[in-house]
């Protein structure tokens, strides 16, 4: 049975063979037809695709699949259209949010099982991203060849085990009967000569050059920018990713692990690859809330910009909400609604409280470099919350000594005058 099944290493009852779709069996582990069936693929039985199955840290799908996607791709056109618009997606589906998984367990034992689904979707989707990157092609190309190998390996298993039967049947038959002797051993050197045929088989296989895929360097290089740029594209809808996931992935199996608290999802890429990811699962009492850290930067950005501003100026610095998610001016909003945090508004007089660096270092009288130094020398007061983002000034602290200080510093250094000598001739000479 599929070895990523539940049930897999068990004894499985199939009860009914049912069409829906694709062959479907209701099976069961007791036997009895009163206890709940459960829809199992019929595929997951198939032992003629179990050689395929196999586990690798490095996701690919089949070159099939590769071209299959590439003509999608050109329908949707994804050179053309697609590449031009390139924006960054925040998903509005509704349909993303806690996903249920029906167990296999019974008998007054939980029924089903839940976990948050936005991680989950997005860790797939950069899984489904990163089958098309060089590393994951090549891997999709040694395993073409591979696959034809292990196929000849099992052809000379079997034919290895023809023979020996073979001369099993030969050895034990009575020398005085000619007739039967001489039959068995025609049997015998056949099964012989096939062995020998797929022998040679194989080593061909090994000594041949691997065959050039029909895609080139640059088509495979640029079908990864597309599938990109397709699935980021704010005209994409659900119905084309959908058609994306179907050609890339055969199914998800996911799974809880209670001992470690992470959500078990096991990838079956089209091709027979699996590959194992792990998520933390979020812990009963545990909220996603935003770090401190990030509510005090809103709180100090919000002396000098709007919700738009602080939404970037958080993105800028790669900082993310409680979920995980981008910042946008709603998620800025909601969080200042949640956290009292008073909204930025502009004096009607325009005369602020509270400046950046630039209208700071314009009311001082000094260039913006010579107040930022000033100020990470602690020479002035201000206020820098993030990294990549904007220094903050006190108006009142401008009028301080420190402050003057620094100007008069500033008019002294020969070096570093302010303003134009007064023997620089104008750029644009009067014409009055």
């Amino acid at each position: 049975m599929y070895p990523w099944h539940p049930w897999s290493g068990q004894f499985v009852h199939v009860h009914e063979a049912l069409v829906k779709g694709t062959a479907i069996f209701r099976c069961s582990l007791s036997g009895a037809s009163s206890d709940r069936l459960v829809d199992v693929p019929a595929w997951m039985f198939d032992r003629s695709v179990s050689g395929y199955w196999r586990s690798l840290p490095v996701p690919h799908v089949g070159l099939a699949s590769l071209h299959t996607l590439a003509k999608l791709l050109e329908e949707v056109g994804a050179s053309s259209q697609c590449v031009a618009m390139g924006a960054a997606l925040v998903s509005h589906e509704t349909s993303r949010g806690d996903v249920h998984a029906t167990p296999v367990h019974d008998n007054g034992e939980p029924r089903c099982i839940a976990f948050g689904g936005l991680r989950v979707d997005d860790a797939i989707e950069e899984a489904l991203l990163g089958v098309v990157e060089p590393g994951a092609i090549a891997a999709a190309v040694e395993a073409e060849r591979d696959q034809v190998q292990d196929a000849l390996l099992r052809d000379l298993e079997g034919a290895r085990y023809a023979a020996d039967r073979a001369f099993r049947q030969y050895d034990a038959a009575d020398p005085e009967n000619r007739l039967v002797t001489s039959e068995l051993e025609a049997r015998w050197n056949k099964a012989l000569a096939r062995v020998g045929e797929i022998e040679a088989k194989i080593a061909k296989h090994r000594t041949v050059a691997p065959q050039p895929i029909p895609m080139s360097a640059s088509q495979l290089v640029a079908l990864a920018g597309n599938l990109r740029a397709v699935w980021k594209a704010p005209s994409t809808d659900a119905r084309l990713k959908k058609r994306i996931v179907r050609t890339l992935i055969h199914e998800v199996v996911a799974d809880l692990d209670d001992v470690a608290s992470q959500i078990v999802l096991v990838i079956h890429w089209v091709g027979g690859v699996h590959t194992e990811l792990r998520l933390p699962k979020r812990r009963r009492g545990q909220r996603n809330a935003t770090p401190d850290d990030i509510v005090e930067a809103v709180r100090q950005l919000v002396l000098i910009a709007n919700d738009d501003v602080i939404a970037g100026v958080l993105n800028r610095n790669g900082l993310t909400t409680g979920n995980g998610n981008r910042w946008t001016r709603e998620r800025v909003t909601a969080l200042r609604s949640y956290r009292r945090i008073p909204v930025f508004r502009p004096q009607i007089d325009g005369f602020e409280p509270w400046l950046n660096l630039g209208g700071a270092a314009k009311l001082l009288g000094v260039t913006p470099k010579t107040l930022r130094l000033a100020a990470e020398a602690g020479e002035i007061e201000g206020t820098h919350p993030l990294p990549e983002g904007p220094w903050i000034f006190s108006r009142s602290k401008l009028a301080s000594p420190e402050a003057r200080q620094i100007l008069d510093r500033a008019r002294q250094n020969p070096r570093h005058p302010i303003g134009s000598p007064p023997n620089q001739e104008s750029l644009f000479p009067s014409i009055t």
